[in-house]
């Protein structure tokens, strides 16, 4: 138990280094990592190969590049090696035993043998960490061509092969569900899709990404999402900063100034409007005049 809180607190540092797009000091991170002995339970419950992928994608630094990937590899082989051994484990359970008859007739000094029906060698397959009820299949071409879209958006990069997701499934959940809601393939049912395509495709939002094909944001939840919710932290707070400036100058707009009808709006022809003196330039020019409309919310500047 130690050892796994340990490898999911690491898990978490990386986390935190890939959003702030800062790998310094990832290396001495994954040298303990590579000194653990990794059991497949803390691989599976912890996720740290999605965390250590996604740093090396983002890491400039060539030995951390080498260590995550030689860390990767010896994950999925021991993933690989857990999956061959319950398959041959199950295949040995099912085959029939070895039987031998008795010598047919007197004399006879053959001993026959029941045959045993040809084995189908098993190719070891990495485990599905996520997995999904099976989606209603669609002979509709705009649904499935929408669907082919969407599994081309979860297979943006690789992290998908690391959580072991399938993708087609997953893809045709999400699409199911939009049509589910409108009930057809309208405008509104491709905007919809066109809208989950294109935050599941963006290189900037590796984070929405994930959760989905984690299973973390269900093929519901993605299925409706408001654009804001989906967006990445990055652009989420250069919204909230825009907001914050909108505001800013609506409240400059509103408070002090002084009322008049010296000066004609452009743009509705009325001449109820406030202007405020500030000044921008030297102290030897003339104060630079701003004039709101009361009417339309105009604003312009006048010198």
């Amino acid at each position: 138990m130690a050892k796994e809180q340990e490898v999911e607190r690491i898990a978490k540092t990386l986390d935190k280094m890939v959003h702030k797009k800062n790998t310094d000091g990832a290396i001495y991170l994954l040298r303990e990592l590579k000194s653990m002995k990794m059991s497949l339970e803390t691989l599976q419950s912890t996720r740290i190969g999605m965390s250590v992928n996604a740093v090396r994608k983002q890491s400039s630094e060539e030995e951390v590049q080498t260590l995550a990937k030689s860390l990767i590899k010896s994950w999925k082989k021991l993933l690989d090696g857990a999956e061959g051994k319950a398959a041959e484990e199950k295949r040995r359970e099912g085959s029939p035993l070895r039987s031998s008859t008795s010598k047919d007739s007197p004399g006879s000094s053959d001993q026959r043998k029941l045959p045993e029906p040809p084995t189908t060698p098993t190719t070891p397959t990495t485990p599905k960490f996520t997995s999904f009820p099976p989606a209603p299949v669609t002979t509709d071409s705009v649904r499935t061509k929408c669907r082919e879209l969407l599994v081309a958006a979860l297979q943006t990069d690789d992290d998908h092969k690391t959580i072991g997701t399938d993708t087609e499934n997953l893809a045709a959940q999400i699409e199911d569900c939009i049509y589910q809601e409108f009930k057809s393939t309208d405008q509104k049912y491709k905007s919809r899709l066109r809208s989950r395509i294109s935050n599941l495709k963006d290189q900037k939002n590796p984070d929405l990404r994930r959760n989905v094909l984690a299973g973390n944001i269900s093929a519901d939840r993605i299925a409706n999402m408001a654009a804001e919710e989906m967006a990445s932290a990055e652009l989420k707070e250069m919204r909230k900063a825009l907001t914050k400036d909108a505001i800013r100058e609506h409240q400059l707009s509103k408070v002090g100034g002084t009322e008049t009808d010296m000066f004609q709006c452009g743009k509705c022809r009325g001449k109820n409007c406030t202007y405020t003196q500030v000044q921008t330039r030297s102290a030897d020019e003339p104060m630079t005049t701003f004039v709101l409309c009361n009417g339309c919310g105009n604003r312009w500047k006048f010198c």
